[in-house]
């Protein structure tokens, strides 16, 4: 079971920063305690540095396994350059191998349908070489998510979305696939 966490929220910010920055709370949080605490109670206060461990460990990992920026460029680029045929098999072959069970869909609306612990997310990313993409493309997915009773929806592109339609995806619940998670999803299938 995947646990969701707010994007703003502390440990969100620090899973996305270098791994080093949560290490240094835990020491920081370790000085203080030993400083400011009694003898006593130092253990306790050390303790409170242990999320903080558990986050950076996990933000080392993560960025130990990340691809590298010129492998991430080489697969923008790639995707790019692909047919929509080899695109979506690509994008189809990623997620099977993340373990969702993957249904192409043969509507203007939504590309795939992905289940996986029995939550299902809708696909769109049939425009994902436009240079720009509006609020439209977003209304019909939101249409094709209520009409098949999805819990989720992504949204796939190369471009840029525009500030209404990043605004539309936010009170939707769209998760707006950014560049760097397409390349690390295209990066991670092969």
């Amino acid at each position: 079971m995947k646990l969701k966490m707010a994007n703003n929220s502390l440990f969100a910010i620090l899973l996305r920063s270098p791994w080093w920055i949560s290490m240094a709370v835990v020491v920081l949080l370790a000085l203080a305690s030993r400083a400011l605490l009694p003898e006593p109670y130092v253990a306790f206060g050390m303790m409170g540095g242990f999320p903080f461990l558990v986050i950076g460990i996990m933000a080392a990992w993560r960025q130990w396994h990340a691809p590298s920026p010129a492998r991430m460029a080489e697969a923008l680029k790639a995707a790019g350059a692909m047919s929509w045929r080899d695109f979506s098999s690509a994008i189809e072959q990623a997620y099977d191998q993340q373990g969702y069970a993957v249904t192409r869909l043969n509507n203007r609306s939504a590309d795939f349908s992905l289940v996986k612990g029995g939550r299902t997310t809708l696909v769109s990313c049939k425009r994902w070489k436009a240079a720009s993409h509006g609020i439209d493309a977003l209304r019909d997915l939101v249409a094709a998510k209520e009409a098949q009773d999805a819990h989720q929806s992504t949204y796939i592109s190369l471009g840029q979305v525009t500030d209404n339609a990043r605004q539309f995806a936010q009170e939707q619940g769209i998760h707006l696939l950014s560049e760097n998670e397409l390349a690390q999803l295209l990066s991670d299938k092969n």
